[in-house]
């Protein structure tokens, strides 16, 4: 009697770690994509950098300084929540997303390649920008292991945060040109009510209070606390740097878009 073997299928840990490797390969593809996302932060802190070079934020910090978290934050959105939805959204558009599902792809390791991608891509990216920042423009960067620490797990829960929440927003009714639209306009606004372009204790009353539960303010929180001089927590609207807190919110976000990407991801797009 002859006894037939059938393959094991692949765990879906194996299956995340060859869609993450894939996913970088598509990244590298998209020249356009590419350059973009490596060069708008390097742009916007040239911009800011020679607009207002001179110029001093709360605590005496020169702008150049203060604003580098907030661009690399802008950098990781962009990365994150802005090309994710935009990427899904165009993937079930053309039905590769209805390819992957017949294929037996779980959606845990299709989220983990895109998560994988994201962390990868967001590394590249802060390799390119924090040279420019501290040899262009003389901006110290943290100053020992417990400030690269913090830099670190901001970024990657910052990083994750955008990515499920990018996921979710992929789902946004209308094509994948609507999609992409509307996450780039919201990824604006975001970035003018979280302390990017202005410092934050400038903003306005409600803009702080609305910021106050968006990652994006957070995030760059978190980075200033990293790259800042430690007396400059105090000029925060906290008057601290809330690093309990800045991990809270953006781990809280990390579970509210897994529980949003659980219930509302579909591999085919709804028609009409």
């Amino acid at each position: 009697m002859t006894t037939t073997l059938v393959p094991t299928p692949p765990s879906a840990a194996r299956i995340a770690l060859a869609r993450t490797g894939l996913e970088l390969r598509l990244f590298i593809r998209e020249r356009q994509l590419l350059v973009f996302t490596f060069l708008y932060p390097v742009v916007m802190l040239v911009v800011f950098a020679s607009l207002l070079g001179e110029d001093t934020a709360p605590g005496g910090v020169p702008f150049p300084q203060y604003f580098l978290p907030g661009i690399a934050a802008t950098g990781i959105m962009l990365i994150s929540f802005t090309a994710v939805a935009t990427s899904i959204a165009a993937e079930r558009e053309s039905g590769q997303l209805e390819r992957l599902q017949l294929l037996g792809t779980p959606p845990v390791a299709y989220f983990a390649g895109k998560g994988g991608q994201v962390l990868v891509t967001v590394a590249v990216q802060l390799a390119v920008l924090l040279p420019v920042a501290r040899y262009g423009y003389d901006v110290p960067l943290p100053a020992d292991v417990g400030h690269w620490l913090t830099f670190g797990w901001v970024t990657v829960l910052g990083a994750l945060a955008g990515t499920v929440l990018g996921i979710a927003a992929s789902g946004l009714g209308g094509s994948a040109s609507a999609v992409s639209t509307t996450v780039l306009g919201l990824g604006i606004v975001l970035q003018f009510f979280s302390g990017v372009f202005f410092a934050f204790p400038e903003l306005a009353g409600w803009m702080q209070q609305v910021a106050a539960v968006l990652p994006l303010k957070w995030m760059t929180q978190g980075l200033r606390s990293a790259v800042l001089p430690e007396g400059a927590g105090a000029f925060e609207v906290g008057g601290g740097w809330e690093h309990g807190r800045t991990a809270l919110v953006l781990a809280g976000w990390v579970i509210i878009g897994l529980v949003i990407c659980e219930r509302t991801f579909r591999w085919r797009r709804v028609r009409g």
